[in-house]
């Protein structure tokens, strides 16, 4: 069988029937812009190898349960998820919160199907808040009201609206991270949210 005429979701079927060829093909076709998008972050050649790596060792080790429809974007998400494990760990690093910065804004501009996904799964949270917290949340984000004008609108204290609005924070973060959506969205969520 020729492999290089296999697209990729077809190369997927054969590598979860342990056909190592195939895992070979897809490896072949995709390591190199994975590694390069690795290294451009973490500026290290041996980490972007090790990632990546480990993507396609964790692929390799899972193929039986593969429900992969679109690899090359499956295989950029979990090198990105990686990518920012490996930035995590590194937090007392001077550039820590640019690198992250750069990471996020990268996930944004090149991956529009997953900051859609993030962008309903964070609107379906918004939605099954408490109203009163629902209520704060919104006029904080959509109108830009700063605390002291949501308290007014509202007929509240400021720290009344202190409260809904952590509280409102808190349940989205943890709702997220329930989701599924992983430390990947998580990240990416927290960027969305710099300034409330």
């Amino acid at each position: 069988m020729d492999y290089s005429l296999q697209n990729d979701p077809g190369l997927i079927v054969l590598v979860r029937q342990g056909d190592m060829a195939a895992f070979t093909e897809l490896y072949n076709r995709h390591w190199k812009p994975l590694y390069i998008s690795a290294r451009n972050i973490l500026r290290t050649r041996e980490a972007a190898k090790d990632i990546v790596q480990e993507v396609f060792t964790a692929l390799w080790q899972n193929k039986a349960s593969l429900d992969i429809r679109h690899p090359k974007a499956y295989l950029q998400q979990a090198v990105r998820f990686q990518v920012l494990k490996a930035i995590r760990s590194d937090k007392t690093s001077a550039d820590f919160y640019h690198r992250l910065a750069e990471v996020s804004n990268e996930m944004i501009i090149e991956n529009h199907l997953l900051f859609k996904e993030l962008q309903h799964v964070v609107a379906e949270l918004i939605q099954s808040l408490p109203e009163d917290c629902r209520q704060a949340f919104l006029l904080s984000r959509d109108q830009h009201l700063s605390y002291n004008q949501i308290a007014e609108r509202l007929n509240v204290s400021v720290k009344t609206v202190e409260k809904k609005m952590s509280r409102s924070l808190r349940y989205l973060r943890t709702g997220l991270g329930k989701s599924a959506i992983s430390l990947y969205f998580l990240m990416v969520f927290t960027y969305l949210l710099q300034g409330f």
